[in-house]
């Protein structure tokens, strides 16, 4: 499916949003809305468990508003039985560790400001050979420098500051609804980037825009990592919160270059999207929809790709704020390796975990609807479970998440299984939080004859605890 006007059609949708008017409202107040959808929050880009320094109730601290801080250990326990992301069958009991601190600077030598974060990440007690999803050794995941001015550009109509700020290093962040760029906190390991990362305006104006041009790291488990050689992504994201009382809208135009290495085909993928989120109301219904257009070059190949997601929530005015929704999510896959067209959709660096609580699933060659309920039984606890299917886009292309699996002949069949997950988060207090899950997948036909036919189970439980 070829949509070549897509870009044009953006641009207009875009610019025609610019000049509505939004609904007055008292002066200073923020136009953001957070989204309703399953996992879709994105992490801030101040991380949760850093706080400026003259809040932590430190006396030496308490005069320095313009320092941020923070240090952050997590412990998830794992029991993984017949995992098909690991090439052969067995339980497996690892324990997950990760560390992180945060420093930064603001506001003290403006315009100019920094930021640096580290994170080990390890893990112990596995019977297979360590990756670098699990472990990557003492580990940037933010060397920044940033020049930030917040009075460029003159207020948006709430007198809200529209600032301006140009990064520059090694960073990490998410966007969108974090499926094609996310920093994957579930995974003990983080996704980062090293180039530029630009931003006109801020989540409160009634519009932003934020610009890219990095290039993704390679984990290394024991080095530092380093650049992938050749590659790079590019993005333009707009956000446009005039109408957030009902509707965010975000156009984005994303890009992925490979230059041409050993093994490795030159490579350009554009990627034109719209997503729309937001509530209708106070119907108690609530919405996230997404669809994006590929297109470009793969070697001699032609890209011709095409993705989407769709999420309808209903909360009811119960005690326990009972949410239930229905989502679909689907990614084309290749046909045929040999046609000239690659169709399979790029998955960008995006966050596995909204797909599949085992982390099966990327955002490639697949079908998946799925059932969720969420339930606050109190302001602690949270509790949700939910019902998956997964079937293959494309009955001849991979799955990614077996290795790679795939039937080029297609007779094994699309159907690639089912899952039931539970998971609960317990805020024991300001700094510690706890969780509980528990995943079981049952195979389809596609995985029973390509890669094998047991049912698995997944359960864990973590610990989250904050220093300040």
């Amino acid at each position: 499916m070829k949509l070549p006007h897509l870009p044009l059609i953006l641009a207009l949708a875009f610019l025609t949003a610019l000049t509505a008017r939004s609904e007055p409202a008292k002066a200073g107040t923020s136009y953001f809305s957070p989204p309703l959808g399953y996992g879709m929050i994105r992490d801030p880009d101040l991380p949760r468990y850093a706080h400026r320094a003259d809040g932590i109730g430190i006396e030496a601290f308490k005069d320095l508003d313009w320092l941020d801080l923070g240090v952050d250990f997590r412990f998830r326990s794992e029991y993984r039985d017949d995992d098909i992301r690991r090439a052969t069958s067995g339980d497996d009991e690892p324990f997950l560790l990760r560390t992180r601190a945060f420093l930064g600077v603001h506001d003290r030598f403006d315009p100019f400001r920094f930021a640096i974060e580290l994170q080990d990440s390890r893990s112990l007690n596995s019977r297979y050979e360590r990756d670098n999803r699990d472990w990557n050794e003492f580990e940037l995941i933010r060397l920044q420098a940033e020049l930030f001015f917040d009075d460029l550009l003159p207020v948006d109509p709430r007198g809200n500051d529209r600032p301006v700020s140009l990064r520059y290093g090694i960073q990490n962040f998410e966007f969108l609804d974090r499926r094609l760029l996310g920093n994957n906190q579930w995974r003990n390991t983080a996704n980062t980037f090293l180039g530029f990362r630009g931003a006109i305006g801020q989540e409160a104006n009634d519009w932003s825009l934020d610009l890219l041009a990095v290039q993704p790291l390679d984990r290394q488990k024991y080095q530092w990592d380093e650049p992938i050689d050749g590659r790079w992504v590019y993005g333009l994201i707009g956000h446009w919160r005039g109408w957030s009382d009902f509707v965010t809208l975000e156009p984005f135009y994303l890009a992925l270059s490979q230059d041409q290495g050993t093994g490795v085909a030159e490579r350009i993928v554009h990627s034109p999207g719209l997503r729309a989120y937001g509530s209708v109301g106070k119907t108690g219904f609530d919405f996230d929809l997404s669809v994006i257009n590929q297109f470009g070059d793969n070697g001699p190949r032609e890209v011709n790709a095409w993705g989407g997601t769709a999420e309808i929530g209903y909360r009811f005015d119960l005690p326990w704020k009972p949410r239930l929704s229905a989502f679909y999510g689907y990614a084309s896959g290749d046909k045929d390796p040999n046609d000239g067209n690659d169709d399979r959709f790029e998955k960008f660096y995006g966050f596995g975990r909204p797909w599949s609580a085992n982390d099966y699933v990327v955002f490639e060659n697949i079908r998946a609807p799925k059932l969720r309920v969420e339930l606050t039984p109190a302001g602690s606890l949270r509790v949700d479970f939910g019902y998956s299917w997964y079937q293959l886009a494309s009955a001849t292309d991979r799955f990614f998440s077996a290795n790679s699996a795939r039937d080029v002949t297609g007779l094994s069949g699309s159907y690639i299984g089912q899952e039931f997950d539970i998971r609960a988060r317990w805020q024991v207090n300001k700094k510690l939080e706890a969780t509980l899950g528990y995943a079981h997948f049952t195979p389809g036909g596609f995985i029973s004859r390509v890669v094998r036919p047991d049912d698995t189970d997944f359960a864990y439980l973590e610990f989250n605890y904050s220093f300040f």
